[in-house]
C-alpha cells in the first residue's frame, strides 16, 4: 500500500429503516429518524478534521449518513463499490492507501469495517480497545509511511 501521510476516517452508517420491514432493494433502504439525527451528529464529530474526499458505499443510507458533512463542508459524495456491503475489507484497505493524503471520509457497512479492524489488528495496528463499529460510529485511521499506523475509535454522538 503506497500511502501519502494523512487521515482517513471510516465511518459505518447510521441507523437505517428495519431490514424486516423494507419491501424494496435493500440498496434503497433509507435512514431512520434517529439515523438522520446520527448523521447530522456526525457534522459535529468531524468538525475539526481536515477533510477533502468524501466517498461511500451505493447503499442509500451511507449516502444519507455523510450527506450532511458533504454539504457542510461543500464536499460532494461520491460512491465507490468497494465500500458496499459483502465487498470485503481489500477495495476498502486499498482506498485508504489511496486516499490517506486528502483527508478523507469513506462510509460503508459492519460487515465491511469489522473485516477491516481485525485486518489492522491482525498486522499489528493499535487499536486501543476491542473493535467496535456501531451505527453512526468512527474509526480515526492515522496513516504515514507507507502503512496504517494507528487506529482511534470515535463512538456515534448521543
Amino acid at each position: 500500500m503506497t500511502t501519502k501521510a494523512g487521515r482517513v476516517y471510516v465511518v459505518r452508517h447510521a441507523k437505517a429503516g428495519s431490514r424486516s420491514r423494507w419491501n424494496g432493494d435493500d440498496l434503497e433502504r433509507p435512514l431512520s429518524k434517529r439515523g438522520r439525527t446520527q448523521a447530522e451528529r456526525l457534522v459535529e464529530t468531524l468538525d475539526d478534521a481536515r477533510l477533502g474526499t468524501i466517498v461511500s458505499s451505493p447503499s442509500l443510507r451511507c449516502r444519507e449518513t455523510v450527506e450532511p458533512l458533504g454539504a457542510q463542508r461543500q464536499l460532494a459524495v461520491v460512491t465507490d463499490d468497494r465500500l458496499a456491503e459483502g465487498a470485503g475489507s481489500d477495495g476498502a484497505l486499498v482506498l485508504v492507501g489511496e486516499l490517506a493524503g486528502t483527508g478523507a471520509v469513506l462510509c460503508s457497512h459492519g460487515d465491511v469495517i469489522s473485516e477491516l479492524l481485525d485486518r489492522l489488528r491482525r498486522t499489528g495496528v493499535e487499536l486501543g480497545r476491542e473493535p467496535s463499529f456501531e451505527k453512526g460510529s468512527v474509526w480515526e485511521l492515522t496513516v504515514g509511511q507507507k502503512k496504517i499506523r494507528r487506529a482511534r475509535y470515535l463512538p456515534p454522538r448521543a
